[in-house]
This record gives C-alpha cells, sequence and structure tokens, in this order.
C-alpha cells in the first residue's frame, strides 16, 4: 500500500470550520465535527510526489485543501484538480481500491481521515445522537472527544448498530477514582463494564505463586475492561487498579449485555465451525491448560480466556478464529475482546460439552 511522501512541514491542526468546507462533513452538527477534529490533520505534499496509486487500499479519505494534482484514470485520461474549486469539495478518488493515481503539481495540502471513523461518525450524527457537547457537560471536561472518537473508531463500535451506540452514550455513569484505588477485584462477581476518560489502570491475577499478583496489562485513555465476567456470567478472572487518579465511564451489566455484547458475537454451529476452519480459520480453545491437555479439538491453540488479553501479539490477525470452551460462556468473552481489537472471531454455540465434534486428548496439540 502506497503511503503519502510528506514533505518537512509535516502536518497542523486542522479546524471545524475548515471541514466545514467539504462534502460530507458540511452537513454534520458542529458538536460532532469538534469531536472529528481531532483525529484529522492537514498535511503536506511536495510537487512530484504521489497522493496514492491506482490500485492502493489504504482506508483513509482525502481531501485537497490546496494546491494542484494531476489525476490519472484508469482510462490513461490526465486531468488537473485544484484546491478551492467546487470539485474539490468531494473527497479524492473515495474507492477501495483506488481507481486513479494522484500526483502533485506543486506542493499540496490535504486533509486525511481515517474512513472508518468518518462512516461511524456520519451516521451516528445522522441517526440523531447523543451529542458530545451534552456529554462533555456531564463528564466535566474529563477529555471526551479523545476517548470518544478512539472508542468509536474500535472494530467493536463498527459492528454495533447506532441506535445502540446513541443508547450506549445516553446510560454511561461516570466514575471518578484514585491512585491505589481498586475498580475490580478478582472473584467478585461482574456488575459493570468500564471505559477509561482519564488516567492509567494495571491488571494483575493472583496465582497460587503469587498472591501479590501477576501483572497482565496496563490500560489507558480510551481501552475498556470487565467485560469477560458480565459475558460468561463469571466471577471477576482479574483485579485492576488504577495507577494515577483517573475517571471511568461505566455500563451496568444489562446494558452492556443487550447493547454491546449480543450485536457483537457471531455464534456458529459445530458445521459452520468446521467450514471456516477448513477454509484457512483455527480453531481457539479458551479453557484452563488441564481442560485442553485432557480433550481438545486437533490442532486447536489453547490460550486460557485470562490470559487472552497479554496473547493478543500471538494470535494472526489475518485469519479468522472459532473460539470454543466447554459450554460457550468463556468463548464468547473471548470472542468479544477479539473482535474488539480488530479480530475475526466466530463462537462455538454450545461449546464442546455437547458431543459434536471430536476430541483428542492432545498435550501434543500447537500452542501459540
Amino acid at each position: 500500500m502506497a503511503q503519502p511522501q510528506e514533505t518537512s512541514d509535516g502536518q497542523e491542526a486542522a479546524s471545524v470550520q475548515l471541514l466545514r468546507t467539504f462534502a460530507p462533513l458540511d452537513g454534520m452538527k458542529r458538536e460532532n465535527l469538534a469531536a472529528l477534529v481531532r483525529k484529522v490533520s492537514v498535511r503536506t505534499l511536495s510537487a512530484g510526489r504521489a497522493l496514492f496509486s491506482q490500485g492502493d487500499t489504504d482506508k483513509r479519505t482525502l481531501w485537497l485543501v490546496s494546491g494542484a494534482l494531476e489525476v490519472s484514470g484508469i482510462d490513461r485520461s490526465v486531468t488537473v484538480l485544484r484546491g478551492g474549486t467546487p470539485e474539490a469539495r468531494n473527497a479524492l478518488d473515495p474507492h477501495s481500491p483506488r481507481r486513479s493515481t494522484m500526483r502533485a503539481i506543486e506542493e499540496v495540502s490535504y486533509l486525511a481521515i481515517d474512513s472508518d471513523l468518518l462512516d461511524v461518525m456520519i451516521t451516528w450524527d445522522q441517526t440523531g445522537s447523543y451529542e458530545v457537547e451534552e456529554l462533555q457537560a456531564q463528564l466535566q471536561n474529563a477529555g471526551s472527544e479523545d476517548w470518544m472518537t478512539t472508542l468509536l473508531q474500535t472494530n467493536a463500535f463498527h459492528r454495533i448498530p447506532p441506535a445502540n451506540i446513541q443508547a450506549i452514550f445516553q446510560r454511561l455513569q461516570r466514575f471518578p477514582c484514585r491512585a491505589g484505588e481498586v475498580v475490580i477485584k478478582q472473584g467478585e462477581e461482574g456488575d459493570f463494564f468500564y471505559i477509561i476518560v482519564q488516567g492509567k489502570c494495571t491488571v494483575t491475577r493472583e496465582t497460587p505463586m503469587s498472591r501479590e499478583g501477576i501483572k497482565l496489562a496496563e490500560l489507558g485513555v480510551g481501552d475498556t475492561f470487565g467485560e469477560e465476567a458480565l459475558i460468561a456470567e463469571a466471577k471477576r478472572n482479574a483485579t485492576v487498579t488504577m495507577l494515577t487518579d483517573g475517571v471511568l465511564m461505566r455500563l451496568n451489566k444489562q446494558d452492556f449485555r443487550e447493547l454491546m455484547n449480543e450485536p457483537l458475537l457471531q455464534w456458529v454451529t459445530p458445521e459452520r465451525a468446521t467450514e471456516i476452519t477448513a477454509g484457512g480459520g483455527r480453531w481457539l480453545d479458551v479453557r484452563l491448560p488441564s481442560e485442553f491437555q485432557n480433550l481438545a479439538i486437533e490442532g486447536a491453540l489453547n490460550v486460557p480466556l485470562y490470559l487472552i488479553r497479554l496473547k493478543l501479539s500471538t494470535l494472526d490477525r489475518t485469519k479468522p478464529y472459532v473460539v470454543y470452551c466447554d459450554t460457550g460462556r468463556r468463548s464468547s468473552a473471548a470472542a468479544y475482546i477479539l473482535v474488539e481489537r480488530g479480530f475475526d472471531a466466530f463462537v462455538l454455540k454450545g461449546g464442546v460439552s455437547n458431543g459434536s465434534l471430536p476430541l483428542t486428548r492432545n498435550g501434543a496439540a500447537e500452542k501459540p
């Protein structure tokens, strides 16, 4: 994928006024543009450099702010597009893959926005969304624009219906915390799903060998936690403690399950799961190692649910995963985490305890 070769001028902040000069941004509410503008920059490209080439599949939406671009089409026609003209109000070749090549005739400046984020924000804006300005007041200037746009960019929110997104932001509760405060404790019942608005948290898990707990992760603004226990209807499998003073937003268990969990999970039958793995997908067993070594699907990877966040880097984002456990509880929690972080994950309906899939004793099965 070709990337624009920018000059040393780099980039500068955009403004709501600038965004309003382009379509379809000119139709968005000012409050939502104000949230979007923090994720947009004005970039420069020197003369003779390509902004993109025919066939590129980069997921960005671009607009020409100033300067001139030479546009070479599929039919070998060549035209010139200048910033500030009516033709430049629209996005530059919004198709994927790109159908043309655009090269700077002179130094140009342009806007670049993540295409998925733009699509979510426009949809959210057009469905009568809960406006950012209202939520900012509720948060008492807790940096809502950053975490909201970060959250909206995640793969999870791309799959959640706009009406659900609106309801989620309406039902979130503000929850200020102090450094050292334990937000959730291992072994307790799950009650809320959390989003970090300000500050940092650490995730630890107590084991027989370590009463103080093994550090699993450090989380910051825009990160989420607490979903595993809500989905699996199990006790908390780790402790989350504030590293700094901060602000969290939380969603109660029922709202989380109805608005976020159910729309996100893809449940599959054993027959469909077998088709996915036969086509290049992988089985992912999220039970404990002792369960896996006793009986498992041949060739499966074993990553226990409590380690899933820590082991994400060992998984292949180009492959779909069919996640399973005994019943579907733990696997649905693991699949949610995977989907939320950009993986293509499916949940085996009913798990492997129903006897519909062949299992083998395999301490030698592949591990990540």
